[in-house]
């Protein structure tokens, strides 16, 4: 067809040939499109005029195409399928049927706080989607999310870039953990007892000096940091090992290590603010259906916690 013929075409008319050549009855096929019977015919005989061919003649078993109308049927629905399956699919985001991997960015903190509630919630909703969780440096975060190589960063990135999307899900407390083997921690621990003890400090940095617990510097409280990881999983491991060590970690984090059985929590020695978790996003994906239904479920999720249902749907 030639390039100049194409622009005749009003491509909605598609639309019309693909519902006749499924339901083979005018009123049929213009129920399903939505239009009048007389406003169906109109658009048949307009067809008819472009191709030159009668394309469907009325017989006793319907509307029965020609073999004209065969021969474009095959390329209409195969036009049609591609643009319902690739174009207009894209429109909404259905979790009940949809096929992908959402990717999260977050630490191994992040796993333990964010993972089980929003699995047990995507597995029910969404159970076809798979997740993978990625640990990215935080200067490398706005490219990952920009490149689409996660889809949210999830966390407190106290310097989250300028250049991205941020909602606050929900604030976190803080707590020291002790072994429950040292006794020389009671109830409480004071300042003096903070400042002389060994501390593990974590620094998705590496550099003391930036952990997200350096909010003591603030109080001039001077902490005796023997060691600086980027994991928390290893914090009570070590405070087994070497009961002397103490930690401070977010309230969260701490009710799930105390049901190891080896560590006990006791409040700082400072009133701490608390820190905000927020969800991060690029703004190229701000208007993407499954981005937007995503950042909609974890907020939703995480809207009430740490009070979340373990059967909530």
């Amino acid at each position: 067809m030639h390039a100049m013929h194409i622009r005749d075409l009003d491509l909605n008319l598609l639309v019309l040939f693909d519902a006749l050549l499924r339901e083979r009855s005018v009123t049929r096929a213009a129920a399903e499109v939505g239009l009048s019977q007389g406003a169906m015919s109109h658009g048949l005989n307009r067809l008819r005029t472009f191709f030159e061919d009668p394309l469907f003649i009325k017989t006793s078993a319907g509307m029965q195409p020609t073999e004209k109308g065969l021969l474009l049927g095959a390329t209409i629905t195969e036009v049609m399928t591609a643009l319902r399956q690739r174009v207009v699919s894209q429109a909404r985001f259905d979790p009940a049927s949809a096929r992908r991997t959402f990717v999260l960015s977050m630490t191994d903190m992040g796993e333990l706080v964010f993972l089980p509630p929003l699995i047990r919630r995507l597995r029910k909703i969404a159970p076809n989607c798979a997740v993978r969780s990625v640990q990215v440096p935080l200067e490398q975060i706005e490219a990952t999310l920009a490149a689409g190589e996660a889809d949210l960063a999830l966390g407190s990135v106290r310097a989250a870039p300028d250049g991205l999307f941020q909602q606050r899900l929900f604030l976190h407390t803080f707590v020291t953990m002790v072994s429950v083997r040292n006794k020389a921690v009671g109830k409480t621990i004071s300042r003096a007892q903070f400042e002389r003890m060994p501390q593990i400090v974590v620094s998705l940095t590496g550099r003391a000096s930036a952990a997200y617990d350096s909010a003591f510097d603030e109080y001039g409280i001077k902490r005796n940091v023997y060691l600086t990881t980027p994991h928390f999983l290893v914090v009570p491991h070590l405070i087994d090992a070497q009961p002397d060590l103490i930690a401070t970690v977010p309230l969260e984090l701490g009710n799930v290590f105390a049901r190891l059985g080896t560590i006990r929590m006791v409040p700082p020695p400072v009133s701490l603010p608390p820190f905000a978790l927020r969800q991060h996003w690029h703004p190229r994906f701000h208007d993407d259906p499954a981005n937007i239904w995503l950042r909609h479920l974890i907020k939703e999720t995480f809207d009430r916690y740490p009070d979340i249902a373990d059967d909530e749907a």
